[in-house]
């Protein structure tokens, strides 16, 4: 009679490991980062580039001197940080203010607390909100797309969230009559004056795909973008219904950050909750947030501040969804 063999978990393994997804998402931001290029030129391509290399070094210069361990810089965490926190600016800002973000993303909002994997608030929109708060003029001064050889010296323009908050704000209807139609703000279009925005935001459709592929690669699951683009799209489309004064849904959901937040922030592995039913919760608060901050807030966007908002729930979410373990017993109210 053979002995049974009794051992520790894990019982399986499989293919999948930190290196390989987070390469997986900079290859699904590929088709955004190049459309970035091609609608503001040199100046997405210097911002990207350097923050990058600021993350990179920063996580190097943080492990081997500060914390005094092996060097994490080759399994692509520092690297989708950079292009992350690289596509939430806009593409005339300094490079010495990229680097202070830098700085602030991989010294504060990851490495303080340990490193990837133990870190409450996602590293690039740390690094995001620390310079929308610290450099406020900076951080909303938008070049509009297709200036493909100017960098500092770039014309800019207004967003179309500054102008759905003109209207909120004026109460006059006919000021979105200025916002670019649908297919543009999908596909992007150089050169109009009301199509500025970060480097990440200016082509939805690009984001799209990136989600496709990550779908496809099962790098992440539907539900916290879907919930959040869905939230958005409903309680918009409310209050639209309500005063024309707010923009109509689609708008809403095409315009600023919010594709690349739904799509590629809020779902980061470390700060989203584990369970699906905890990422509908997650997603659906993510998406009434940006909301209610967009049309009341101060900021005209508010996508980064939801996200954030949420990364602090995510453990609090993460104990109410907990699944029952086998054979334990309900306790006693």
């Amino acid at each position: 009679m053979g002995k049974l063999i009794v051992s520790l978990s894990p019982h399986a393994h499989g293919t999948d490991s930190v290196e390989r997804n987070m390469y997986g998402v900079i290859f699904a931001l590929l088709p955004a980062l190049l459309v970035s290029f091609y609608y503001f030129g040199i100046g997405s391509a210097i911002v990207c580039a350097t923050s990058v290399a600021a993350c990179i070094f920063f996580e190097w210069a943080i492990t081997k001197y500060l914390l005094k361990k092996e060097s994490t810089i080759f399994d692509g965490s520092a690297a989708l940080t950079g292009i992350l926190l690289g596509m939430n600016l806009p593409s005339n800002l300094p490079i010495w203010i990229i680097i202070i973000g830098a700085l602030v993303a991989i010294g504060i909002g990851k490495m303080s607390f340990g490193g990837l994997g133990n870190n409450p608030f996602n590293p690039a929109l740390v690094g995001r909100c620390f310079l929308l708060v610290s450099f406020p003029a900076q951080m909303t001064s938008w070049p509009i797309a297709g200036q493909l050889g100017s960098y500092l010296d770039a014309e800019t323009g207004a967003t179309p969230l500054a102008l759905m908050k003109t209207a909120i704000k004026s109460g006059d209807a006919s000021v979105l009559e200025q916002l670019p139609d649908s297919l543009h703000m999908l596909l992007g279009h150089p050169g109009m004056a009301h199509g500025a925005g970060t480097i990440g935001e200016v082509c939805a459709l690009a984001l799209l795909l990136g989600l496709a592929y990550m779908l496809w690669k099962r790098i992440i699951t539907w539900h916290i973008p879907v919930s959040i683009i869905a939230t958005v799209f409903v309680f918009s489309g409310l209050l639209h219904l309500l005063n024309p004064v707010y923009a109509d849904p689609i708008a809403v959901i095409l315009s600023g950050g919010l594709m690349l937040g739904a799509i590629f922030m809020a779902t980061d592995y470390v700060t989203s909750p584990m369970t699906h039913r905890g990422q509908l919760i997650y997603g659906v608060a993510i998406g009434f947030l940006t909301v209610v901050i967009r049309n009341w807030g101060s900021y005209p966007e508010g996508m980064s501040f939801a996200i954030l908002i949420m990364n602090a729930f995510t453990p609090i979410i993460n104990m109410y969804v907990k699944p029952k373990r086998f054979g334990e017993v309900p306790a006693k109210k």
